[in-house]
C-alpha cells in the first residue's frame, strides 16, 4: 500500500434509483470517474425545506482524482434531479499503487469542462 497525498479521492453521491447508472455511467464516459459503485436501497431521513424527508435511494461511491472534481461536480450539478444534490469528497490515503494508477489514467485530469 502507498500513500496518495490526496491526490486520489471517493466522492459519495446519493440520487433517486432510477438516475444512478446513467449518471454513472456518463461520468465514466466523460473520465470524471474511473469507476462508480451503486449501491442500491440506501434509506436517507433528512430535512429540506423544513420538513423530515424519509426516502430510498441509491449512494454512488465515485473513484477519481482531486484534479477532476471540478469535472466531476459540474457533471453532476447539471444531471442530477435534486436542486442541491449531496457531492461529498473524501481522500483516499493509501491503496494498491497498481490500482490508484488506474483510476489516475481512467480520468482526464486536465480538462475541466465536461
Amino acid at each position: 500500500m502507498i500513500g496518495t497525498d490526496n491526490q486520489y479521492i471517493m466522492v459519495h453521491v446519493t440520487c433517486p434509483a432510477e438516475h444512478a447508472v446513467g449518471m454513472a455511467q456518463l461520468f465514466v464516459t466523460k473520465k470524471a470517474a474511473a469507476c462508480v459503485n451503486i449501491i442500491d436501497n440506501v434509506h436517507s431521513i433528512y430535512r429540506w425545506q423544513g420538513e423530515i424527508q424519509n426516502d430510498n435511494e441509491s449512494m454512488m461511491v465515485i473513484k477519481t482524482t482531486a484534479s477532476a472534481l471540478d469535472k466531476l461536480s459540474q457533471l453532476i450539478e447539471q444531471h442530477h434531479p435534486y436542486k442541491l444534490p449531496e457531492i461529498i469528497a473524501t481522500p483516499i490515503v493509501a491503496g494498491l499503487p497498481e490500482y490508484l494508477n488506474w483510476v489516475g489514467t481512467s480520468t482526464d485530469q486536465n480538462e475541466s469542462e465536461p
